[in-house]
C-alpha cells in the first residue's frame, strides 16, 4: 500500500501544479485585463483545490499511517530533528503543505464572497500564487537533501 499511495502522490503533484498555474494565469490575466469573472475561472480555482484537496489526503495518508519515514521520525523526535531528511518529511513538508492549503482555501472562501470581478482575480492571484510558491518550496525536489525522484513508478 506505501509504494502505490507514494506513486499516486508523486503522479497527483504533477496534477495539482498544473492545475495551480492554469488558475493563477487566469486570475492574474484577469486581475491585469479587467476581465470578467466568469464561469471558467471559477471552475479552474475549484478544480485547483479539488485536486489539492485530494494530494493533501493522499498525503496525510502516508504522513499517519505508511510512511517508514515519519514512523522512525516519532519513534525517536530528537533525533529525527537533527537529521535534514527526517526533518523534512516529519515537520517541514507537512506543516509547508498544511499553511499552503489554508492559504488556498481562504483565497477561494473570500473570493466566492466578492462579487467585484476585479477584486474576485486579484484574490485569486495573490492567494493560490502564495500557496504555489510555498507548495514549490516544501516539495521534496530531486535537488534538495531530502530529494525524491520527479517521477515515481512502482
Amino acid at each position: 500500500m506505501y509504494v502505490t499511495l507514494l506513486v499516486i502522490h508523486s503522479l497527483l503533484r504533477w496534477i495539482v501544479l498544473v492545475a495551480a498555474v492554469i488558475a493563477i494565469a487566469r486570475a492574474w490575466s484577469g486581475w491585469t485585463a479587467g476581465r470578467a469573472w466568469t464561469a471558467v475561472d471559477d471552475r479552474v480555482g475549484r478544480q485547483f483545490l479539488l485536486f489539492f484537496d485530494l494530494q493533501f489526503l493522499v498525503g496525510l495518508l502516508l504522513y499517519a499511517v505508511f510512511s517508514p519515514l515519519t514512523r522512525a521520525a516519532f519513534t525517536d523526535f530528537g533525533a529525527a530533528m537533527r537529521d535534514s531528511v527526517l526533518r523534512f518529511f516529519a515537520v517541514e513538508h507537512i506543516f509547508g503543505m498544511v499553511v499552503a492549503l489554508a492559504l488556498a482555501h481562504i483565497g477561494r472562501g473570500r473570493l466566492r464572497r466578492l462579487t467585484d470581478d476585479t477584486a474576485r482575480h486579484r484574490t485569486m492571484a495573490i492567494f493560490f500564487t502564495l500557496a504555489l510558491v510555498i507548495m514549490l518550496v516544501t516539495i521534496p525536489w530531486p535537488f534538495m537533501p531530502a530529494g525524491r525522484p520527479y517521477f515515481r513508478g512502482f
